[in-house]
């Protein structure tokens, strides 16, 4: 019987997922975006991207300030791909998503790009509110 074995790695799982939560709220209290940005993106957080994204923007007063920061983690580019569909269907969104797709397409290799899973139908979902 490995019912209690899972169980506990469920229970860690979820502790994890609450420390991470927790984490995430503290960097945005303490005003340190560019980590938060990182985090929310590992814990599949399209809203609390953008919103790092736009109060930097704010900030800073740059436009693209976000989409520099999408380059830096270049290693969550794929998720950053997935986020763009849901940014690109809102117009509220829509403006952060087309600078967020153009620095991907300015800085990634086509060969890269084609590499990441799930591009076929990010395309497709991309093109007509592109």
């Amino acid at each position: 019987d490995v019912t209690e074995i899972e169980e506990k790695e469920a229970q860690a799982k979820q502790e994890e997922q609450i420390m991470k939560e927790q984490e995430l709220s503290n960097l945005l209290h303490e005003k340190r975006y560019l980590k938060a940005l990182g985090l929310a993106i590992s814990l599949d957080r399209p809203h609390t991207v953008l919103v790092c994204g736009r109060i930097k923007v704010l900030e800073e007063g740059q436009r693209l300030v976000l989409s520099a920061e999408i380059r830096i983690l270049q290693s969550w580019n794929e998720a950053v791909l997935g986020f763009l569909v849901t940014w690109n269907t809102n117009s509220r969104n829509c403006h952060e998503a087309q600078a967020v797709m153009e620095t991907l397409l300015k800085h990634e290799a086509p060969d890269s790009l084609l590499q990441f899973s799930g591009i076929k139908s990010a395309v497709e979902s991309l093109l007509p509110y592109t």
